[in-house]
């Protein structure tokens, strides 16, 4: 439901009690007239450092996410947009549907994924060959590979940055970042997509489709770009890519 700081849209986030970037990213956006409430999945143990503790983390994320969807309902939102992006990659595209649905009947509101709206945009965008980057370690990277692949989509690769604890994705370096897309394209790549909430990537993005002369895709501008799109809303966002500038 709309309200004074939100007379057009007023959208629940559901992050990580870890996550500092989602809620910057968009408000840093600057859309006038959507608001942001954000509810909290509590992350007593952030540790990820291989694939038993990345799985780990997996169930504190749905251990908390009932509790999450319930505090950010009393403010009542017009939809529900995941500021996390590993849990709805998993099991691939049915995975990911069957993800959705749980949480439009848990809320009653339409939902927002981060798979969902990064396939939304490589489609929109008319791009088929992507490459692939994330925080995550091997276990997560197979299924965002898998996730896409079912898609539609050739993933020609996928690296993984295996960071060490969940707060230590918000700390990597810009440079670093651009080593990896450096890495990563090449002539038969349409596109470079970053998977990982917590990774700060919106603005140097935007830079690199400039340098690389096509489509760099940020998660939080991706999900962000497909909530308004959703919503009805065509509002047009410099600095954050192609994607919301021009689509």
């Amino acid at each position: 439901m709309t309200n004074n700081v939100g007379p057009r849209a007023v959208f629940g986030v559901i992050v990580p009690s870890t996550n500092t970037v989602v809620e910057h990213d968009y408000w840093t956006a600057g859309v006038t007239g959507i608001a942001y409430r954000a509810g909290s999945m509590h992350i007593p143990n952030p540790v990820m450092g291989g694939d038993e503790d990345f799985q780990a983390l997996l169930g504190q994320i749905r251990a908390s996410i009932d509790t999450a969807v319930r505090d950010v309902l009393t403010a009542e939102p017009d939809r529900l947009v995941m500021g996390m992006s590993a849990e709805t990659f998993w099991g691939g595209v049915a995975g990911n549907a069957a993800f959705e649905q749980r949480l439009r009947d848990r809320s009653g509101l339409p939902v927002t994924t981060g798979a969902s709206s990064c396939r939304a945009a490589l489609t929109e965008l008319g791009c088929r060959r992507i490459a692939v980057f994330s925080p995550y370690q091997p276990i997560a990277d197979k299924e965002v590979g898998r996730f896409f692949t079912e898609a539609g989509f050739d993933v020609t690769a996928i690296t993984g940055l295996r960071c060490p604890t969940a707060m230590a994705i918000a700390r990597v370096p810009a440079q670093r970042l651009d080593e990896v897309v450096a890495s990563l394209d090449g002539p038969d790549v349409d596109a470079v997509v970053q998977v990982g909430t917590n990774l700060s990537f919106v603005a140097q993005a935007d830079r690199l489709e400039a340098e690389l002369n096509k489509p760099v895709i940020a998660i939080n501008a991706a999900t962000l770009w497909h909530a308004l799109r959703e919503h009805g809303l065509s509002d047009q966002v410099t600095g954050c890519g192609r994607l919301l500038r021009e689509h």
